[in-house]
């Protein structure tokens, strides 16, 4: 999440001819916000699951090639007040029953269009609400055995998770680890910098899930220091497994130019996926009339020959941006995993 902004933007999903004539709309749901939806119609989409966790389907992808996605659901929070202060201006968001079950099939619809065979998610309150988002996904015939949230362990926080229909090998969190401002003082990732590790049959993949200092609070010192620990993190990971796919996804708050996303960039250990595409496209984010990219996918340099060329897709249902109920556009890539 980042400031609040308010322009309308073109739909930059891309599809082949072959789906047009299956385009339905997709249904409005109540979300939190009392704020109308606008739906734009978005095509059926089909998934046949390979047996190597990869996917043939409707949404374009070939056989050896998995989606990877990242998505800000926006303030994903459950039925119940965990702060004891869900009133007025407090942060976390009280809603019915009702209210959470028509938020969570909204998200699912969007991440089944989406079609991800691995996603990272942001603002996501509680591992109940992550089930949920699971559980509904199964419902509609789009399976994620692989469930986990980097929980901070503060009551009303909103987190980051990973959803994927791969095999979980291991779990790592880094949100403990010192980081060193430009000052000399320390702090820490804002929210869980989550390492997740998995398999899609013989080929290793691991997806680190984050959410940088936001702008709406602004700390551009600690987005920097998030975004050099981070890069420095998944480099690392790259290089005792080189064979891995290794892949950040998160809302990192910044946008290319910027300090952070530089950090980011730095040396070239990290390739940013969506750089191949228009600046005009690669937008997940209207701040002040501008669109702006401050979602990203990362893949390390030894792994980025995988990455399929010009798949990287913004998804949104919004004219003002968003997708499925969120402020933020979706942003997905695919990759080659033979």
């Amino acid at each position: 999440m980042w400031l609040g902004g308010g322009a309308c933007s073109s739909l930059y999903v891309r599809f082949s001819f072959a789906l047009l004539a299956g385009f339905i709309a997709l249904a409005p749901a109540a979300a939190c916000s009392d704020e109308a939806i606008t739906p734009t119609p978005v095509p059926n989409v089909k998934s046949d699951s390979g047996t190597d966790g990869s996917t043939a389907s409707d949404s374009g992808k070939g056989a050896g090639v998995i989606r990877v996605a990242n998505f800000n659901v926006r303030r994903y929070f459950d039925a119940f007040c965990q702060s004891n202060d869900c009133t007025g201006t407090a942060f976390e968001e009280l809603v019915t029953q009702a209210q959470f079950d028509a938020r969570t099939e909204q998200i699912a619809k969007a991440v089944a269009l989406i079609d991800p065979d691995v996603i990272s998610l942001e603002e996501v309150e509680t591992q109940g609400c992550l089930d949920a988002l699971a559980a509904k996904l199964a419902s509609m015939g789009k399976t994620y055995p692989l469930v986990h949230l980097g929980e901070t362990g503060g009551n009303g926080s909103v987190d980051v998770g990973v959803l994927s229909r791969g095999t979980l090998t291991e779990v790592k969190t880094h949100r403990q680890v010192p980081l060193v401002q430009a000052d000399g003082t320390k702090t820490t990732f804002t929210r869980e910098f989550l390492e997740v590790r998995m398999t899609f049959g013989a080929k290793a993949v691991v997806m680190f899930a984050a959410h940088f200092r936001s702008k709406a609070t602004d700390d551009p010192a600690r987005r920097l220091a998030e975004a050099k620990a981070a890069q420095a993190i998944v480099a690392k990971v790259g290089t005792e497994l080189p064979d891995a796919l290794v892949i950040l996804g998160g809302d990192l708050n910044d946008t290319p130019g910027s300090e952070p996303i530089k950090a980011m960039d730095l040396g070239g250990a990290l390739v940013r996926v969506a750089s191949d595409l228009p600046a005009a496209k690669q937008g997940t984010y209207i701040f002040g009339g501008v669109d702006q990219a401050i979602d990203h996918i990362y893949v390390v340099k030894g792994q980025a020959s995988r990455y399929v060329p010009m798949s990287a897709t913004v998804y949104r249902d919004d004219p003002k941006g968003g997708f499925g109920g969120s402020d933020h556009g979706s942003l997905a890539a695919d990759f080659s995993i033979e």
